[in-house]
């Protein structure tokens, strides 16, 4: 029997409105926030992780609120269009989870919640209003920025220093969202090719020399920060070029699942950048998970 929640949708539904396999790609924003500061990760980190996550599935369920009408003819099978789940619980879904985000963002202190508050206007913003303006790849870039920012503020160490990790994984997150705009009909190589060139330049960002906010000095193990950084690349690069050469759906849909998981990597290879490798590789240990979970749940 299929277990039914209290709203009337299943939980197989709700899995696939809230994109579960996606939601590994959260915690190590601010991991990579924290490592930045050079500060250990504590109890407030965590409480950071855990506002993320709020946050993040508060955009997924809203996403799906605001474009049900459009998935009505585009994507049918998705939870709202189909009937699976009403549109008026994802929206009480969306207002309850970017309130307990809040809420676990002011657990975390004052500076979190001084983030948290801009993070949530960003991700509502961007589902009711921008997402189809020109402005839409911006906001999911700088939705993606205050993530890191949340996980440094929530730390306790000099923000500024993950101003770096904040730009890189808002760059990476632009380009997808670019990508992501055609993945129901296709016919651009626009999008993937800018999507290529700024891969490249994300990749060089985690392999390169540290600026001078980077965190504090120490050696940071080359191998592993070269390692994640091969991993980012080897998995989004692929989809991104087949994508280039031949832009159907299914292509460009490939291209922005493997720019989805391949955030992990890059989340990692920016955590062992700032000379924390262990918890980078902790990071990238997700990935395998994501990948399990995407086979049953699509995480686009």
């Amino acid at each position: 029997m299929t277990a039914v929640g209290p709203t009337g949708g299943t939980a197989r539904a709700w899995a696939e409105l809230l994109r579960l396999p996606a939601l590994f790609t959260v915690p190590g924003d601010a991991l990579a926030g924290a490592a930045a500061t050079g500060a250990a990760p504590g109890r407030r980190t965590a409480w950071a992780v855990g506002a993320s996550l709020c946050l993040y599935e508060a955009g997924m369920t809203l996403n799906d609120w605001a474009d049900r009408e459009e998935d009505a003819v585009a994507r049918p099978h998705r939870p709202l269009p189909s009937g699976r789940i009403r549109p008026g619980a994802a929206l009480a879904a969306a207002g309850a989870l970017t309130a307990g985000g809040l809420a676990m963002a002011a657990r975390a202190g004052r500076p979190a919640l001084a983030v948290a508050l801009p993070l949530a206007a960003t991700v509502w913003a961007y589902d009711l209003r921008l997402k189809h303006t020109a402005a839409g790849p911006a906001a999911m870039a700088a939705a993606r920025g205050l993530d890191v920012l949340l996980g440094a503020a929530a730390t306790g160490g000099p923000v500024r220093r993950a101003l770096v990790p904040a730009a890189v994984l808002g760059l990476h997150t632009g380009a997808v969202t670019l990508v992501s705009r055609r993945e129901t009909e296709g016919g651009s190589s626009t999008a993937p090719l800018a999507a290529l060139g700024a891969t490249a330049a994300v990749t060089a960002a985690v392999v390169g020399r540290r600026g001078a906010h980077d965190g504090p000095v120490r050696a940071v193990p080359g191998a592993a920060r070269a390692a994640l950084a091969t991993g980012y690349a080897g998995t989004v690069a692929p989809p991104l070029a087949h994508a280039v050469l031949h832009p159907s759906p299914v292509l460009t849909q490939r291209a922005v699942g493997a720019g989805i998981r391949g955030m992990i990597a890059l989340q990692g290879g920016l955590a062992a950048r700032a000379g924390q490798p262990g918890t980078g590789l902790l990071t990238a240990a997700l990935a395998p998970l994501a990948a399990r979970l995407a086979r049953t749940v699509s995480p686009t």
